[in-house]
């Protein structure tokens, strides 16, 4: 009975633990990307503004940057919702639960 009193615990620390882990993925995973998405449009406008013959070539290279920029934010939404939906601590839990017999 204890045990799945502890495993009932768990169970009910899993899902507040994800949500907060998941907030923080996000929160932290979309600073580095914002900030630097800044300061390659910052770069590349300045660079623009010299070079006004090379726009195309620098706006052409400004957008694959970015792309690569933004996808460690997509990474980092990827991970928050496997937290949030496709937890792989639950199914541990719940399967520990079934086998105790609770």
């Amino acid at each position: 009975m204890a045990q799945n009193e502890s495993l009932s615990l768990v169970l009910g620390i899993i899902g507040p633990v994800s949500i907060l882990t998941a907030g923080l993925t996000m929160a932290i995973g979309s600073i580095a990307p914002a900030l630097g998405e800044g300061k390659t449009v910052a770069q590349a406008l300045s660079s623009i503004a010299q070079q006004p013959d090379e726009a195309n070539t620098i706006t052409r290279t400004l957008f694959v940057g970015l792309a690569f920029i933004e996808s460690i934010a997509i990474y980092c939404f990827v991970i928050a919702l496997i937290l949030l939906f496709a937890n792989p601590f639950w199914n541990y839990v719940v399967g520990a639960l079934a086998k105790a017999g609770g």
